[in-house]
């Protein structure tokens, strides 16, 4: 079995953070740049996801880390739910939007998958998880 020593080995992690990145770049560009109300609240929810994940791996805990992964398969759904939203004010095209819809749909099914793993192995610690 793999030790993670750090968050950022996490793949859920690495996903979580490239989809931040993401949708920060889009989020300057274009109608959405210019509704600064739901653009910050897109790039929070964003940045939830990749942050929730990294709090709870640094608690070495797994009850912990599962209660912060359910808070960042959350914070998808919430991504999920702003871009329909500024799709539908057609502040994003749909092409943006169907792409997050997908990446973000497989995101939540990754840290279901996630949640699912460590409560099976509810005696380890997060130090010693398989990659």
């Amino acid at each position: 079995m793999a030790k993670i020593e750090h968050f950022e080995d996490l793949k859920i992690w690495k996903d979580a953070a490239a989809i931040s990145v993401s949708i920060i770049k889009i989020s300057m560009t274009g109608p959405l740049s210019k509704d600064f109300g739901i653009r910050d609240q897109i790039r929070r929810s964003a940045l939830s996801i990749s942050s929730n994940i990294a709090e709870g791996f640094e608690y070495n805990n797994n009850k912990e880390f599962i209660r912060f992964l359910k808070y960042s398969k959350g914070s998808a759904g919430e991504l999920r739910s702003q871009l329909y939203i500024a799709f539908s004010a057609e502040l994003i095209e749909r092409e943006i939007y169907e792409a997050y819809k997908k990446e973000l749909l497989e995101m939540s099914r990754q840290i279901s998958g996630f949640i699912k793993y460590l409560q099976e192995h509810k005696y380890t610690t997060t130090k010693t998880r398989e990659k």
